[in-house]
């Protein structure tokens, strides 16, 4: 999927000129985390965030400084923190910098900068000719989880026709185990009778056993899953979580 397939396209966004009072409200009324900055044309120019309220001369929450550090800290520093904790318009407290997708991206990109970048949010964003960003979209992990909730079916199908058989649901959870790093599962310890698999052998950990139990869950046609795994102890020490 991608991230068109799953993005808000009806923003709710404020311009640089809003009081802060005013993004406070909106931040509480729709619960939100976040809000787009943009410009008159639609352009992205930054993002007001919950964590861009915080330090603020109202609150009596401004950083606090040290001198000694302020001495070697740029002027170009030290007026940003100034004006993000006195400031009353979006463009004092906005982050400038905005990581930010295409509609075309992969949601696994947009998975990997939320993860990579600590943020909750993706605003997706078209390029434009002056090189420009107009914002089209936005991915938030609640979209993300909605998505889930539409693929994956809430119960398991049923499979009393038994159409495939437990031959092939072997050979499907055999070849899905071989792809993966954490586990050297052999044949020989992987057993399917009426569509129940059978987990046998060591496992390093009990990581492994669970995951083990989650691959074979994933597999079409399996009604059951049986974990007859044992952590491995090697040495004096066993291998534990």
């Amino acid at each position: 999927m991608l991230a068109r397939d799953i993005m808000h396209r009806d923003v709710v966004t404020v311009t640089p000129e809003t009081p802060l009072g005013e993004i406070a409200r909106l931040l509480v009324e729709k619960r939100f985390g976040a809000v787009p900055v943009t410009d008159e044309t639609g352009v992205l120019v930054g993002i007001v965030s919950e964590a861009d309220l915080l330090h603020r001369e109202e609150l009596g929450t401004e950083r606090r400084r040290n001198r000694w550090l302020d001495a070697f800290a740029s002027i170009e520093t030290l007026a940003n923190a100034y004006r993000s904790a006195h400031g009353l318009l979006a463009r004092d407290v906005m982050a400038r910098t905005v990581v930010t997708a295409a509609p075309d991206a992969p949601l696994t990109e947009i998975v990997e900068l939320m993860e990579r970048r600590r943020i909750r949010r993706v605003p997706i964003v078209e390029a434009r000719p002056d090189g420009s960003e107009q914002l089209v979209g936005i991915v938030t992990r609640g979209d993300l989880v909605r998505a889930l909730a539409t693929l994956v079916p809430a119960s398991p199908a049923p499979t009393t026709d038994r159409a495939l058989s437990d031959r092939r649901i072997r050979d499907m959870l055999l070849a899905e185990l071989a792809r993966q790093p954490w586990t050297d599962k052999a044949e020989g310890n992987v057993t399917v009778l009426d569509g129940v698999v059978h987990l046998w052998g060591a496992v390093t950990n009990e990581a492994e056993a669970r995951a083990l139990v989650t691959a074979a869950e994933g597999i079409p046609g399996v009604v059951a899953v049986r974990d007859h795994t044992f952590v491995a102890y090697w040495g004096a020490d066993p291998i534990m979580l």
